[in-house]
């Protein structure tokens, strides 16, 4: 028996720097990642090659990218002195981005996932007050205490949850969304979320066994609103693709017909977006 490309939810970290090294090549990138060729590695582009009919060009991956990019950027324009990034994977955007070098940036994510980054960036100076801690976020006494720990001192905490949430049970995100709200110093959680017409598509078409999908509640950005979340920015990712010039081009043709669907109401919709929520 083969060993099945994607192991684990981790091995997703390197199908995603696939996409960001082929946007970075491009003379109109919309953003320059000089890490994501190396991090993705062989093992990366034999994943994204297994998913090339349903990524095509990984436009999804490239948009969600640089709307993340620029929501931390206003994040940091309006008092953002620190950054909880859970699940981080193979972010890079602590080298990437021209951020204040007082910045605390702290990553979170399985030791493995640690460890591997802490020898690749051995010799990479960040551009922020840098570390990271290795910890089971779907674990309610380990994610408690880490975010105990991670937000002491902070005044203005940006949360990144960036490819995470739909790897999880609707519990754990439930969990997950009342940890965040219940301390003060948490003043915006970030992420991207999918309608569950877009999980089942993705279900379907790429056959990752091992990184079962799971979170996409039909009711959008309302399923964190009745947790005590106020959605500040829901950035469609396709209508965003579209103004960026990275759709396909029938798909921009179909894009620019119909509507953006109501993002508290995305039951029947394919539908994915960046949201920032507030308090």
């Amino acid at each position: 028996m083969s060993t099945p490309l994607v192991t684990n939810v981790s091995d997703t970290a390197r199908w995603v720097a696939v996409y960001r090294a082929a946007e970075s090549e491009r003379p109109d990138a919309l953003f320059k990642d000089p890490y994501a060729a190396k991090l993705a590695g062989e093992h990366g582009r034999a994943i994204a090659h297994s998913a090339r009919k349903t990524m095509q060009n990984g436009w999804p991956i490239v948009v969600r990218t640089r709307l993340i990019d620029d929501l931390v950027r206003k994040s940091i324009a309006e008092g953002c002195d620190r950054v909880l990034n859970l699940a981080a994977g193979l972010d890079t955007r602590p080298y990437r981005l021209d951020l204040p070098s007082d910045l605390v940036w702290i990553e979170a994510d399985l030791p493995g996932m640690v460890d591997e980054k802490n020898a690749f960036f051995a010799d990479a100076k960040p551009g922020c007050v840098l570390s990271r801690e290795k910890v089971d976020l779907a674990d309610d006494a380990a994610r408690g205490a880490f975010l105990d720990e991670a937000t002491k001192g902070a005044k203005k905490v940006l949360v990144l949850t960036e490819g995470l949430l739909i790897y999880l049970e609707e519990p754990v995100v439930r969990a997950l969304a009342r940890d965040l709200a219940s301390r003060p110093s948490i003043a915006w959680w970030m992420m991207d979320l999918a309608s569950p017409a877009i999980r089942q598509m993705m279900a379907r078409q790429m056959s990752f066994d091992n990184a079962p999908l799971h979170f996409a509640p039909p009711n959008g950005v309302a399923f964190f609103e009745d947790l005590g979340w106020k959605a500040l920015e829901v950035e469609s990712v396709v209508h965003h693709a579209r103004r960026m010039r990275r759709l396909p081009f029938l798909l921009s043709v179909l894009v620019g017909i119909f509507p953006v669907p109501d993002p508290r109401n995305v039951r029947r919709a394919r539908w994915s977006a960046i949201v920032r929520f507030g308090r």
